[in-house]
């Protein structure tokens, strides 16, 4: 795949959620808008399009010369799969220009039925490395929207050694955690972030000791003043977060980028007004820079509130109050003897029109001039033309009324209107795909994951036993030697890593290691192109099916099933890939790049036992360090051991160990390995967490 070469200025991309924000973005300056559609879109809580407005939002945008993403970036069930493709092949009637996507099924899906749409991967898919983003190149992707927390030596880096177009966000919210690695909303109250319900619980007060008591809390990101550097380190598209916000915060935040993408200085007046909108505790620039720490908090306080008044506002709105004249049109006006006065118009993009009007009289008074007839033509206020070039052919002594001239312009225009916004739909095939194979598993197996490579020794009994990559060689040739079937798990958080990461896998590989646990696409792809037996993790977040069969051919061995299903659910996925669940363990509610612990005046406390986090009712959730990030754990572990019965169709189950003691960590694996064979007993009410086995979407 040959890079495509970048043009002079990065890509303006705003968020349109709702018709007005659309017509604030497309009338400030935006380059592209991504929106959603009423089902499948991250952003639930937006108004969103339903069917006729986002034909007229296409309409609007392409005449315009503006670019339409459709964000489909939920994940998806079997069952909701056939009316996510309904809903993509009237997009690609219409046509938009692209979709955004998580679901690696859905993406399956899409390169049979419209391998000629351009699909984006979203920030969901959580890729922060180059091997992350060769896999999606590979797989047929245009574009990666990168995670949120790269640096800009780390973007430069990806864009270095991946030919795929780098999409970055340029302004807005923060979340604490790695985009599409965070349960903390759908384990809490059943509303997940990855079907684009997220209830924001990382804004409520959650403290670690010294920290500012909203330690889950970033201020907003604002790059505006630094698009020139983000441009050299390979983006070419520069996003607005903001899909839940209000038209005028669109419209400050794409005039700003706008001017600092064009090169122009951006007025302080005006970044002072995207403050005032919406900000929490100012903005941060922190990740850009790889500078983490306390500095990059905030909240969004009474006075951020204030801020936002009835003037700001109103001088806000007088940016998108009236058309925006931003494509250049050539008039070409033909007034001859005994022939009707025609009007030619054309756009820079090859669209022509031609306009007949009346045969011209002779002048009583005044015959029509060039000067006069041009000024006639250059009146295009109201419209999203402006006049270029005017050629006026006037033949003497002959007079045309001036509404005769304005009539001709203003059906001019019109019609080129509509030949800018009439393109060919995008093909799309309806027939069905073979159907993967229904899914018959064997007699369930365990596997363990543990927080360091002290194994008890009933661990000799699982099918697997996952201990940190970063454990010596010696060791790992110990534990394979005395019959523990060591295997390597590798970070969820691999930002700057890469490199480092390769080469623990090349020495646990000649230590005798030949299996890896990968939770991400970026670690699936290193231990693959290294020559691992890959097992996805619950992270790869698998909901149907189709995206099972999408890591089968990617070249996984088995993966687990995201914990957000319902056992029930679980059980009906198809396709021969081998496929497990999580039954016991804290479950990770995020992935964070800034330590939550290390949110305290001394910064880092290098702690030596898990810290942990307060929420305001004094539940505590343990905070572990692995890799370049930070795992928030669930308060409790989950337990089905006394339900194993109900966890049916999978070949493996997951015991994940983070903060038990040995003695515990024994103890669990022979619960479970009883409970295999009958003997259950139920745990302390109080003590445990079903999770989302029996309250997961389905």
């Amino acid at each position: 795949m040959k890079r495509k070469r970048m043009s002079s200025k990065p890509e303006v991309l705003a968020p349109a959620g709702s018709p007005e924000s659309l017509r604030a973005a497309v009338r400030t300056g935006a380059d592209a808008v991504y929106l959603g559609a009423s089902r499948f879109s991250a952003r639930a809580g937006a108004k969103n399009f339903g069917p006729e407005e986002l034909r007229e939002a296409v309409r609007y945008c392409h005449a315009r010369g503006v670019r339409v993403y459709l964000t489909v970036n939920t994940l998806l069930t079997d069952g909701e799969l056939p009316e996510a493709l309904d809903l993509v092949q009237y997009a690609c009637s219409l046509p938009v220009d692209a979709l955004l996507v998580q679901d690696m099924g859905l993406a399956r899906e899409l390169f049979r039925c419209a391998p000629e749409m351009p699909l984006h991967a979203s920030t969901q898919t959580g890729v922060h490395t180059a091997a992350g983003a060769r896999a999606l190149a590979d797989a047929g992707f245009r574009r990666v929207v990168l995670a949120r927390e790269l640096s800009l030596r780390e973007t430069e880096e990806i864009h270095r050694r991946c030919p795929i177009e780098l999409e970055s966000f340029v302004h807005g919210a923060l979340c604490m955690s790695v985009s599409g690695q965070c349960y903390f909303s759908s384990v809490l109250g059943s509303r997940s972030g990855n079907r684009g319900m997220c209830a924001q619980p990382c804004r409520l007060p959650f403290s670690v000791p010294g920290g500012t008591g909203h330690d889950l809390s970033l201020r907003d990101l604002c790059l505006i003043g630094r698009i020139g550097e983000m441009a050299a380190a390979g983006c070419c598209s520069l996003k607005i977060e903001g899909r839940l916000k209000r038209p005028e915060y669109v419209a400050a935040a794409v005039r700003a980028c706008r001017l600092s993408a064009d090169g122009k200085p951006v007025p302080r007046e005006l970044l002072e007004s995207l403050r005032a909108v919406f900000s929490r505790s100012g903005f941060t620039q922190g990740y850009a820079d790889g500078k983490l720490g306390r500095a990059m908090f905030g909240t969004r306080t009474k006075e951020d509130v204030a801020d936002a008044t009835e003037d700001v506002l109103r001088r806000l709105r007088g940016l998108y109050s009236t058309e925006s004249s931003r494509i250049p049109v050539d008039f070409t006006l033909k007034i001859p003897y005994n022939k009707p006065v025609f009007l030619i118009a054309s756009d820079r993009s090859g669209h022509t029109v031609r306009i007949s009007g009346a045969v011209p009289e002779p002048a009583v008074r005044r015959a029509a001039d060039a000067k006069r007839c041009e000024e006639q033509l250059r009146k295009t206020g109201g419209t999203p033309f402006f006049a270029g070039k005017v050629d006026c052919g006037i033949a003497p002594g002959l007079a045309v009324p001036v509404s005769e001239l304005n009539r001709l312009r203003r059906e001019a225009l019109s019609r080129l209107e509509a030949a800018r916004s009439a393109r060919p739909p995008v093909p799309f095939e309806t027939g069905e795909a073979p159907r993967p194979p229904e899914h018959r598993a064997g007699p369930m197996k365990l596997r363990a994951r543990f927080r360091n490579a002290d194994l008890p020794e009933c661990a000799k009994k699982c099918g697997l036993a996952y201990v940190p990559c970063t454990t010596a060689p010696e060791r790992l040739a110990s534990l394979l030697g005395s019959g523990f079937p060591a295997a390597v798990e590798i970070p969820r958080g691999l930002f700057g890593m890469e490199e480092k990461i390769r080469g623990e896998l090349r020495e646990a590989m000649h230590a005798g290691v030949r299996d890896a646990w990968a939770g991400t696409l970026d670690a699936a792809r290193i231990a693959l192109e290294l020559g691992f037996n890959v097992h996805g993790g619950f992270s790869l977040n698998i909901t149907n099916t189709q995206a099972l069969e999408w890591y089968r051919e990617l070249g996984l061995t088995d993966a687990e099933l995201s914990p957000e299903l319902k056992l029930s659910l679980a059980a009906r996925i198809g396709g021969s890939l081998p496929r497990g669940v999580l039954l016991y363990g804290r479950i990770p509610l995020m992935l964070t790049r800034n330590c939550p612990a290390a949110n305290s005046a001394r910064g880092c406390l290098h702690c030596r036992t898990a810290p942990e986090l307060t929420d305001r009712r004094g539940t505590r959730f343990p905070v572990q360090c692995y890799g370049a990030c930070s795992e928030v754990l669930n308060s409790v572990p989950l337990i089905l051991a006394d339900r194993l019965g109900e966890v049916r169709n999978q070949d493996f189950g997951l015991l994940r160990f983070s903060t038990e003691s040995p003695a515990e960590t024994g103890r669990v694996l022979s619960t479970y390995f009883a409970a295999l064979r009958g003997k259950t007993e139920k745990p302390a009410a109080g003590t445990f967490t079903r999770g989302l086995a029996f309250r997961g979407f389905e």
